[in-house]
């Protein structure tokens, strides 16, 4: 840390890297592979940034146990283009959906699908201010939906889906931005899984969408042509030039996910450190979690004091101390610590004694 100068950044995204993938990305700025070029001036219709596309796909598929019959689309919408993109492609089936409302993306997704169809709140956590995940026998689901669309891990109130959904018949769509590769997923209980990158992924700029091939080519007939799966699909995410930088970041967080022990090891270590953040937590005499147990996020820890003074004070002093961004969301106030994957163990670590400190010393 020390060579770099570096803080310890728990933004909630764009969020921190893994050192050796932009160690990596700085020795090959200039020149990528003996390309004489950095990859960000390259023509994403080269040979040698297909290579990379490519690459950096097969690695995604390898790691998430990808099937055969997704696609994975490298697109640039953002997670919330992806709250108008998903119905426009797929609710013309029934003309009817199920949404879950468990924080402020799945309410904002789910107020924009209400322009393309009928929308049904199958289930929703705002009685308690977002602090909980509904459990199955909670839902309320419609038979006839053509799909049912929830957000894994609601990044401003702090809490995460322990489970997936049972739906029968009707298609799962999942917003993963926040929490996707910190655990293992079974994709073929998904018929649609999106993630914007800038939190486990890559830089901002890129979404990624893995989304089962039956369900594309049914959009409806004033969907736009960027915002059409089958487009996209089509032309392997390269219609348009793609966000060919962050592709290029994205395949090296994989290589540096493989050397974590991919998926099942990244989820052993994003636990422990969550538990240990949650234990230091739940063992003060001054602070509270946010989120109700049972449903707390891994990803995005949310605390506080209860008074407004003492929140802002520990916010000045952990800066003072080499940490950032641990500043609670406007909506909620408090303090919350993101500790996606790239924050190493030493953070965690130490953001635990700085919290016994200040709760010893106020």
């Amino acid at each position: 840390m020390a060579a770099y100068d570096r803080i310890f950044n728990f933004s909630a995204g764009p969020s921190m890297l893994p050192v050796s993938a932009l160690e990596r990305a700085a020795k090959e700025m200039m020149n990528y592979g003996g390309s004489g070029m950095s990859v960000m001036e390259m023509s994403h219709r080269s040979k040698a940034f297909q290579q990379i596309f490519d690459d950096t796909q097969a690695k995604l598929r390898r790691l998430m146990n990808v099937p055969e019959n997704y696609k994975i689309l490298f697109l640039q919408t953002g997670a919330s283009g992806q709250f108008s993109m998903v119905p426009l492609n797929l609710i013309g089936k029934t003309g009817k959906a199920d949404y879950a409302v468990t924080g402020n993306f799945a309410s904002i997704a789910c107020k924009e699908a209400k322009k393309y169809g009928e929308i049904h709140v199958a289930a929703s956590s705002e009685d308690q201010n977002f602090t909980y995940i509904p459990a199955q026998d909670q839902l309320q689901l419609s038979p006839d939906a053509s799909y049912f669309y929830y957000c894994a891990n609601n990044t401003i109130y702090g809490t995460e889906w322990q489970y997936i959904p049972e739906t029968g018949d009707v298609p799962l769509v999942c917003d993963m931005s926040s929490d996707i590769l910190s655990r293992q997923v079974d994709v073929s209980k998904y018929g649609l899984i999106f993630a914007g990158a800038q939190k486990n992924m890559a830089p901002a700029g890129l979404t990624v969408v893995i989304i089962r091939e039956d369900l594309a080519g049914h959009e409806l007939p004033y969907t736009p042509l960027m915002m059409n799966y089958q487009t996209m699909i089509d032309k392997d995410s390269m219609y348009n030039t793609p966000p060919c930088w962050c592709i290029y970041m994205l395949g090296l967080v994989l290589d540096w996910l493989e050397e974590q022990g991919g998926v099942p090891g990244m989820e052993r270590i994003k636990h422990q450190k969550a538990q240990m953040l949650y234990d230091v937590i739940d063992s003060s005499r001054l602070f509270t979690a946010a989120a109700q147990p049972g449903s707390r996020s891994d990803m995005n820890v949310t605390f506080r004091t209860g008074n407004e003074e003492l929140d802002a004070k520990f916010v000045a002093e952990s800066v003072k101390a080499g940490f950032s961004n641990l500043k609670g969301h406007r909506k909620v106030g408090g303090m919350r610590a993101s500790i996606y994957n790239a924050m190493p163990m030493e953070g965690v670590e130490k953001l635990c004694d700085f919290i016994r400190a200040f709760d010893k010393n106020n």
